[in-house]
């Protein structure tokens, strides 16, 4: 049976394109793998906390300091969880201030942990994913920042998104993106549209 982990992190609610996005990418992918089992983690509903020393101390093996951070510990075990049981992940990436949400980055820390995650080898670091796990981003930016756009260099979002998961095996990327949102309504409707165009050619 597929199974489909489906992150947001937009602190938008019922206004996020993002989250309008991701729900359907999972629904497509849904159609596509009839029978599919949905995880969903809401990183702005449900957010696990940044990392800390005490975080890294346990990680170390050392004592869990209150009973707030083994719940927190427990929180992030399950991230990681999530991780290994998904065949497919949708990943909602709203940019903000160039970059990503900081729930989505917390998400990002406590799922890129070495022993975990991946290792480092001889030949440098090794994923301990297992291979062939497909993501789709939902990415959403008020602003252009692709082609010769003067703000590309701006640019810390996808890019970003990409390097840090294919570090840990997940380099098996779909961007589904509409930027421009802000830049009035029919730019904003145009661009949600050929996200939407570009969702519906999805194909297992």
């Amino acid at each position: 049976m597929t199974t489909i982990l489906h992150i947001d992190s937009s602190i938008l609610g019922d206004v996020s394109i993002s989250r309008l996005l991701t729900a359907e990418i999972v629904a497509r992918e849904s159609a596509l793998h009839p029978g599919a089992r949905v995880i969903r983690r809401d990183l702005v509903a449900d957010a696990a906390l940044h990392l800390s020393d005490a975080h890294l101390a346990a990680f170390q093996g050392g004592e869990v300091a209150s009973p707030a951070l083994g719940e927190d510990l427990a929180v992030g075990g399950a991230y990681i969880d999530d991780l290994f049981a998904a065949d497919i992940i949708v990943i909602g990436a709203p940019m903000y201030n160039f970059s990503i949400p900081s729930q989505l980055k917390g998400w990002i820390d406590r799922i890129c942990v070495a022993g975990r995650t991946f290792r480092y080898g001889a030949n440098g670091p090794e994923s301990l994913l297992s291979p062939g796990k497909k993501v789709f981003i939902a990415a959403t930016r008020g602003g252009i920042y692709t082609g010769d756009s003067p703000a590309a260099a701006l640019e810390h979002h996808e890019s970003y998104l990409r390097g840090v998961l294919g570090f840990i095996g997940l380099g098996d990327i779909t961007v589904i993106r509409a930027e421009g949102l802000n830049l009035g309504e029919a730019p904003k409707a145009a661009a949600i549209a050929q996200a939407k165009a570009q969702i519906e050619s999805l194909a297992a």
